[in-house]
């Protein structure tokens, strides 16, 4: 059996989830804490997710993914009433602990920091998911370099940047674009 102290003050704390069902634990948690008037000791529910954009056939499309999947940030005000309401819903695993025995673990100050910074620097500049290889036949789409075909020579995920080399003047040239500037090249 787990203690569970009573708190005051609210805090973070981490729930594990099904993978793919945070929207679902979310939404569940917020009905139910309604439906038990409980709102006063739930602050927040944070699923970090970041906008990605992904080329697929030639085509960007953006989506949103979590970047922890299967974990959703909770700020609440922690006793035995809304643990046991929490960790019996359909989808949650429970909360992040030293053990399957002991109480869970809030997070620090610094860590909440580093997470939910990381969700609104993900609002603002969203990556880019690609299918791009080496050797990958490959057309420029956007910049100077716009209509010209060319082989991916060098995949950069961390700058989402990829070397490309182009036929200009009859001549092999590497040239560097960002992953929104080409496109795999279809054969037709």
């Amino acid at each position: 059996m787990i203690s569970i102290p009573q708190h005051t003050t609210p805090k973070w704390y981490t729930l594990r989830t099904y993978t793919g069902h945070e929207t679902k634990v979310k939404s569940a948690i917020e009905m139910e804490v309604k439906r038990q008037n409980q709102e006063d000791k739930i602050v927040s529910i944070v699923i970090p997710q970041e906008t990605v954009f992904e080329v697929r056939n030639g085509k960007r499309r953006q989506r949103v993914k979590n970047f922890l999947p299967g974990y959703i940030l909770v700020e609440l005000v922690l006793d035995k009433k809304i643990h046991d309401l929490i960790t019996n819903l359909p989808g949650v695993v429970g909360f992040l602990a030293a053990n399957a025995k002991s109480e869970p673990q809030a997070l620090q100050a610094d860590e909440v920091a580093r997470i939910l910074g990381r969700v609104e620097e993900r609002k603002d500049v969203a990556t880019i998911e690609h299918t791009f290889q080496v050797g990958d036949p490959v057309k420029v789409i956007e910049g100077p370099f716009s209509n010209f075909s060319g082989t991916v020579k060098e995949v950069n995920n961390e700058k989402q940047k990829i070397k490309v080399e182009v036929g200009i003047l009859g001549r092999k040239t590497p040239v560097e674009l960002d992953f929104g500037q080409v496109e795999i090249e279809r054969p037709q």
